[in-house]
């Protein structure tokens, strides 16, 4: 990593993990560096990065995968892969309405000598109910900036953005992130009830994926803490199953056979809410054969975690042989018996 620069590159519109990388506000940790937001922050800054990110979100809405590489850190710029399929995938969404709402916040850790192993920002009062943390780790020193923008409308998400001070109040781009505020006519609220609902129930595996899946809808970066995003973040940790199906557990087939997970992950498929399984397999060449095991994976996950057929529409095996080949089976999960 160059001397002066942070990279937080955009992780993709992902699935929901099983774990979940969460922030907590850091009372009593070292001296943090400094964070200004409103009008703390001088009119000239508020302006060059206001300016910069207004044109990092119309390059979105455009698509123009070329002017945000052109415009990013040479780190980032060398590795865009990930940001242009995330431009590419949200386009449309960001592009549907004009930006609702901007948070701006300028993190300045230039008086440190040595890159932070974990930089914390504290913005706000300490007991303020409106302050905002972030936690970002390896941060060389520097002034940098967080834009947080939301567009309302059908299709609700958010893009937040890293700038890094160049100089002379140019802000190239040093990370990306664009997250999803609702799957379909569902939001982050909505999910969170439905998770509360099945830890009533009992169903705590449930009840976690639908934790995760709030989460992701509701905080807009992992590395940023607020007290509403640290609250849900101690009930999903306080929510954790035991008996989860992580990656590396076995499954037994029906016939004794085994196999070894990969993972088990949430996702959206259009308008439903899918559970999807990864596992390794020995041939994935024969799409027949591929076929029959997957249905056999589904089956064994069913008959372990019954509760999943209430969770979710529709049930996904997907195998990765040695040899790098993949094979997928959706079934509606009625239809898996």
């Amino acid at each position: 990593m160059n001397s002066n620069r942070v990279v937080l590159r955009w992780h993709e519109c992902r699935s929901i993990q099983v774990g979940i990388a969460i922030l907590l506000w850091f009372a009593g940790s070292a001296r943090a560096q400094e964070c200004y937001s409103g009008s703390e922050i001088d009119a000239v800054t508020s302006q060059a990065v206001e300016a910069a990110a207004r044109q990092y979100f119309e390059m979105s809405a455009r698509g123009d995968v070329a002017g945000l590489k052109a415009n990013a850190v040479p780190e980032l710029a060398a590795s865009f892969g990930s940001i242009e399929r995330a431009v590419v995938a949200n386009k449309e969404f960001l592009a549907q309405g004009q930006a609702k709402q901007t948070q701006l916040f300028v993190l300045d850790a230039s008086n440190s000598k040595t890159t932070w192993q974990r930089a914390e920002f504290y913005c706000g009062i300490y007991n303020s109910p409106d302050r905002v943390g972030f936690a970002i780790p390896n941060l060389p020193p520097g002034r940098y900036a967080v834009t947080i923008t939301k567009v309302t409308g059908k299709d609700p998400i958010t893009l937040t953005t890293i700038l890094a001070d160049a100089g002379k109040n140019v802000w190239k781009l040093a990370g990306y992130y664009v997250r999803r505020n609702a799957l379909g006519e569902h939001d982050g609220q909505w999910f969170l009830t439905k998770a509360r609902e099945y830890k009533e129930k009992k169903q705590l595996l449930n009840a976690w994926f639908y934790y995760l899946t709030a989460w992701d809808l509701i905080a807009p970066v992992d590395f940023m803490s607020t007290p509403q995003l640290d609250k849900l973040t101690e009930e999903i940790q306080a929510s954790h199953p035991v008996d989860m199906p992580v990656a590396g557990a076995t499954l037994v087939l029906p016939g004794g056979k085994s196999v070894k997970l990969m993972e088990v992950a949430a996702i959206a498929v259009g308008t439903d809410f899918d559970l999807r399984v990864h596992y390794e397999s020995a041939d994935m060449t024969d799409p027949a054969l591929a076929s029959q095991e997957n249905t056999a994976v589904m089956k064994a996950l069913l008959a372990k975690y019954p509760e999943l057929r209430d969770g979710f529409a529709a049930l996904i095996a997907r195998a990765t042989d040695s040899g790098g080949h993949d094979y997928g089976t959706l079934m509606p999960m009625k239809d898996v018996k």
